[in-house]
């Protein structure tokens, strides 16, 4: 058991060391932004405890994608807040230590403390309220919720991930939108936050052939809003190209164990300071075998290098595609409603 400002929880027992198989949007940020976290997330798979932050996030994100279960005309703020308590008891039910963050002892044997609880559901009601000012979810006819996709690419790179919401209008163009529990960044960082969506328009393009029309953010916290993109075909090449060379750089760093901390601004809500050298912590021994030099031309890893030695090309599209995982998330993703752009905003289910 782990003792929390919030009370103690059940810690995930400890799963065993492995290399990364492929990249998904959350992981990818993970290592621009640190590449310890990254292997301490993604390689030693060291555990976390749940945030009242990041748990709001989950139960507000189940709560927008059970409301479309209802026809349209009775998709309505009050029906949303009716799901509210019983999202919770099935998040719960599903994760009984979640009951440690209001003081119910974790484990599920005690109840959760009342006020505390009460508190946390009126924060995630004024969210859902927000989204109905932003979004008319009558004049919604998503085709996919929580939709998971994989695809991989022609050297062999795998990208993954999950999809809140894909809108298909009746002439057939694509939007692909996702939800934000967290406050929309400025200007400066807009391009940051979209680079998550332009990861799953690539997905999507390399599974079905088709560039979605727009992408979308909806930012429920703060004030609310709406920020969007319309992609073309160079820009999803730039990010092809982006992750191949980010792949080239994770697989020299999985081959050396050269994971470098880096202090940043979210440094502040990071669960790992104990392991981090910033921060007078030491990293557990690095759990995977290491490689020699690879020779030049070859980047560990199996991702070829391009002719000049620059990054690679963009390779050829590929049409597999792994069957859809159910809509639970198991492992990650978005800026908690607390903390700056760029934080987790939900439980982890990306990995």
């Amino acid at each position: 058991m782990h003792q929390t400002d919030h009370g103690p929880t059940v810690e995930a027992p400890a799963r065993r060391a492995a290399p990364p198989t492929g990249l998904s949007p959350s992981r990818a940020g993970d290592f621009l932004t640190c590449p310890l976290l990254y292997r301490l997330r993604v390689i030693d798979k060291l555990p976390e405890p749940p945030s009242p932050a990041a748990t709001r996030g989950t139960l507000v994100h189940a709560v927008l994608e059970r409301l479309f279960d209802s026809p349209a005309a009775e998709r309505t703020h009050e029906r949303a807040l009716g799901l509210l308590r019983p999202q919770w008891e099935r998040l719960l039910g599903e994760r009984p230590e979640l009951a440690g963050l209001f003081g119910g002892g974790g484990g599920g044997a005690a109840e959760p403390d009342g006020a505390a609880l009460t508190r946390w559901l009126a924060d995630a009601e004024k969210l859902i309220g927000q989204w109905f000012r932003l979004e008319d979810p009558t004049r919604l006819h998503p085709v996919e919720r929580e939709l998971y996709v994989e695809t991989a690419l022609e050297s062999g790179l795998l990208l993954r991930g999950y999809i809140d919401r894909v809108d298909v209008a009746p002439t057939g163009e694509v939007r692909l939108v996702d939800y934000k529990t967290g406050r929309a960044p400025s200007r400066d960082f807009e391009g940051k936050a979209m680079f998550q969506m332009k990861f799953y328009a690539l997905v999507v393009w390399r599974w079905k052939g088709v560039i979605p029309k727009r992408l979308q953010l909806v930012y429920l916290g703060g004030g609310g809003d709406v920020v969007s993109y319309d992609p073309d075909e160079a820009d999803l090449r730039a990010v092809e190209r982006k992750l191949m060379a980010l792949w080239e750089t994770i697989s020299q760093a999985v081959a050396t164990g050269e994971f470098p901390a880096t202090r940043n601004r979210l440094c502040d809500w990071c669960d790992h300071k104990a392991s981090c050298p910033e921060f007078g912590g030491t990293p557990p021994p690095y759990p995977l075998p290491l490689a020699g030099p690879p020779a030049a031309g070859a980047p560990a890893g199996g991702v070829p290098a391009a002719r000049d030695g620059s990054a690679p090309a963009p390779p050829a599209p590929a049409a597999s595609v792994a069957p859809a995982a159910p809509a639970t998330r198991s492992d990650e993703d978005d800026p908690a409603a607390e903390a700056p752009q760029g934080s987790d905003e939900h439980l982890s289910k990306e990995s």
